[in-house]
This record gives C-alpha cells, sequence and structure tokens, in this order.
C-alpha cells in the first residue's frame, strides 16, 4: 500500500476501532473520537512512534501522548533535551510545541483495553510509513515499545524478525537508525520498567545519533548536552 500522511476522520478500514469510535462519541461527544494526527516538526529527522492513543488520553485530547500519563514523562524528557518548548498542561491547547522531532502512533485510534490487533496495526502501517517516508533521510526513530517496534520495521519494508526488540537496542534498517525503548505507559512506570532517566538516555542517544554526520547539523535537533533531572 502506498503511504498515506494522515487518516480521514471517518476511517473504516478496522471495523472494531471504527465501532469503539461511534460508542465514545455517543457517550464522551465532546472528546476527540477519531483518528489522532501526527504531531511536531514536521521536517525532523527524529520520529517518535508510539503505540495507540490512550482512551482519556489522545483519543480525548486529540494529541499524542496528551492527557494521560504517559505523556508527562515523555515530554518532560523532550523539553530537557530541547526538543519541547512551552509547557505541558495534558491539553492539546495548552501551547505546548516540538522542534526537531516529530510523533506518530502506530495505530491512530483507540483500542478498546489499549490493545490493538495485528489486523489492526498492519491496517494503519500506511499512515504510519507516510510520516516516517516524510522525514529527511536518513532518519533517526525511536520505537516506544515492541509493537511500535514492529510497526516501524514493517513501514520501512523490513521484516521485523530480523530486528530484535530490546530497551537500548539499535538497528539499521535502510537509511534509518532505530533506537527501541519501553513505552512511558503508568504501568511502566509505576512497575519501575521505565524511569525518567532510562528515557533520557535514550533521547540523549537518538539527539546524537541525528546531529552526527551524515545527519543532520544540531542546529534543529535540540540542544543535545543536558543533564538529567533527577527523577524516577
Amino acid at each position: 500500500m502506498e503511504p498515506i500522511a494522515e487518516p480521514p476522520a471517518d476511517c473504516a478500514l478496522c471495523p472494531r476501532l471504527a465501532a469503539y469510535r461511534a460508542t465514545q462519541r455517543i457517550e464522551n461527544p465532546s472528546w476527540f473520537n477519531a483518528p489522532v494526527p501526527t504531531f511536531g516538526d514536521s521536517g525532523a529527522r527524529l520520529v517518535i512512534v508510539g503505540l495507540a492513543p490512550g482512551l482519556k488520553g489522545a483519543n480525548r485530547t486529540g494529541r499524542a501522548f496528551t492527557g494521560d500519563g504517559s505523556g508527562t514523562m515523555l515530554f518532560d524528557v523532550l523539553a530537557d533535551h530541547g526538543l519541547a518548548r512551552g509547557g505541558y498542561g495534558h491539553d492539546a491547547d495548552d501551547g505546548l510545541r516540538l522542534d526537531g522531532t516529530v510523533i506518530v502512533n502506530a495505530v491512530r485510534c483507540v483500542p478498546p483495553a489499549n490493545r490493538p490487533t495485528p489486523a489492526e496495526v498492519r491496517a494503519c502501517r500506511p499512515f504510519l510509513a507516510g510520516p516516517l517516508n516524510g522525514a529527511p533521510a536518513p532518519r533517526v526513530i525511536v520505537a516506544l515499545g515492541r509493537i511500535a517496534h514492529d510497526a516501524t520495521l514493517a513501514a520501512l519494508g523490513e521484516t521485523p524478525a530480523r530486528f530484535r526488540f530490546a530497551h537500548g537496542a539499535e538497528h539499521r534498517p535502510e537509511g534509518s537508525i532505530l533506537i527501541d525503548s519501553y513505552h512511558c505507559s503508568r504501568y511502566n512506570q509505576n512497575t519501575g520498567r521505565l524511569t525518567y532517566k532510562m528515557l533520557w538516555s535514550i533521547f540523549e542517544k537518538a539527539i546524537r545519533y541525528a546531529s552526527e554526520s551524515p545527519f543532520q547539523s544540531p542546529e534543529n535537533i535540540g540542544n543535545s548536552a543536558p543533564k538529567a533531572r533527577e527523577r524516577t
């Protein structure tokens, strides 16, 4: 399938997700309740790939990683690296902006129980391939979680089984550097599977690669020399 930048608001490729979205529009008519668009600096070489919108997070607010616990850690780390500016207020109208990076989810619509099926991940692949292919090559990609890792590789035309997922692992698919991280979900934060310092280190590495030749110069990729704040 050809890559497509954004899905339509009434996307019907996944019947289960479309039905769930329709239910939420009835139960919560003030929420976004649509495929969540790409967020950030569209000309950036650093791409962050998440899993899917949270029900009360991005599905409610219409902006990736906004409105639930996962966004607090992610946007704090991005701000500390100079990749985000403005305060994060858990709302799409908080004025937060990204510099030198863009965020896109592997699945654009909220899935029941936060679990998309493999078929739904495949159906959404063109909408992941669009932002990935739109980023100037060579590109640096941070995949948040195993599903995002596999979806990213498939969208790049690679075989995911050739690249084993592990936190901090680095891969070299054609034209890209892919760095794996555990997802910054509230569950992973609460259990200690992913700490602030762990995620900070992932982006320290990503910025370094994005700033090195033949990657883009540091001027549009944020500050590569901040110190991690003392957080858990």
